[in-house]
């Protein structure tokens, strides 16, 4: 597509994002439920209209499952939106490839991961402890192989592990911060724009440098 449809889908974009953020804000329930669903097609929408790999788009279509199996509040419908984002992890782990991150990512990562299971544990409900674990490894993983393409990309990942962990510490019956949902909403939503806007920023550096961008041929 033109610069103009993706800049109207971007706008649309930021435009639901904030008044999803100002509906969980205010405690506008039914805008919220209108709003959530429309986030991550609008921001597939625009990814694609950019050209980006059809993983991307797919990243973004298993969180969009994600978000829509978390708004009931049921245990069968929270697995089945861990599992979509997990899907979604795994696109996100391909696109990244085999390219380094910073060397003290892994094991701050694998700090965090751990202590953050261990004190999760025993709050958790019993049925959901390996599979929050399970995800939690998924994710960490994703938010470290995010930090091979840039500081973008690498912010994204961590966002996402944040918002998740926030989730996590409600299913646990943690105390909460102050306007949670707000929290948890808000580095999502920055986490897979950051995500979605790092990797289509690499995506067209690589095509400029590629030997096919610069006429080289076999």
């Amino acid at each position: 597509m033109a610069a103009g449809p993706s800049r109207v889908l971007l706008g649309a974009f930021l435009l639901v994002a904030g008044v999803d953020l100002a509906a969980v804000l205010v405690g506008a329930d039914l805008a919220h439920v209108i709003a959530k669903p429309l986030l991550m097609p609008l921001l597939a929408a625009y990814a694609a209209s950019r050209g980006a790999p059809r993983l991307l788009v797919l990243a973004l279509l298993f969180g969009w499952g994600g978000d829509v199996f978390l708004l009931p509040d049921a245990d069968w419908a929270f697995l089945v939106g861990m599992g979509s984002f997990a899907a979604g992890h795994v696109c996100y782990l391909t696109l990244f490839g085999r390219a380094r991150a910073p060397a003290l990512l892994g094991p701050g990562y694998a700090v965090v991961l751990v202590v953050a299971v261990a004190l999760l544990w025993p709050d958790l409900p019993a049925e959901l402890r390996v599979p929050v674990a399970a995800y939690s490894l998924l994710l960490a993983a994703m938010a470290y192989r995010a930090g091979s393409l840039g500081p973008r990309t690498a912010a994204g990942g961590a966002l996402f592990l944040l918002s998740d962990t926030l989730i996590a510490t409600d299913i646990a019956e943690w105390p909460q911060l102050p306007a949670s949902d707000f929290w948890v909403m808000s580095t999502y939503v920055a986490a897979q724009f950051l995500l979605t806007t790092g990797l289509l920023t690499t995506d067209r550096a690589t095509a400029r440098t590629s030997p096919r961008a610069r006429g080289i041929t076999k």
